[in-house]
């Protein structure tokens, strides 16, 4: 029992340290110049414009919604009393 237990330790150790000679070398596969990196830019660029009033009005909403609740929850207390 103890020798297999060597044996996977010894496999998986040889494993890991030979995944990085898969990987692929980035440099020689990637050949698009500067006008698609700006171009790529400018499409998260309105990405991001338009993300930003949706944050706002999702966090507008929610204040909105916690405000009416607890709204709510004074009113039912001072009808008890």
């Amino acid at each position: 029992m103890q020798s297999v237990k060597m044996l996977l330790t010894a496999l998986a150790l040889m494993f890991m340290t030979a995944s990085p000679a898969l990987a692929v070398d980035t440099s020689k596969t990637y050949s698009s110049g500067i006008l698609i990196l700006l171009f790529v830019g400018f499409c998260a660029l309105i990405i991001i414009a338009q993300l930003v009033p949706a944050v706002l009005a999702l966090l507008g909403m929610t204040k909105e919604a916690a405000r009416s609740t607890s709204g709510g929850r004074v009113a039912a207390a001072a009808k008890k009393h």
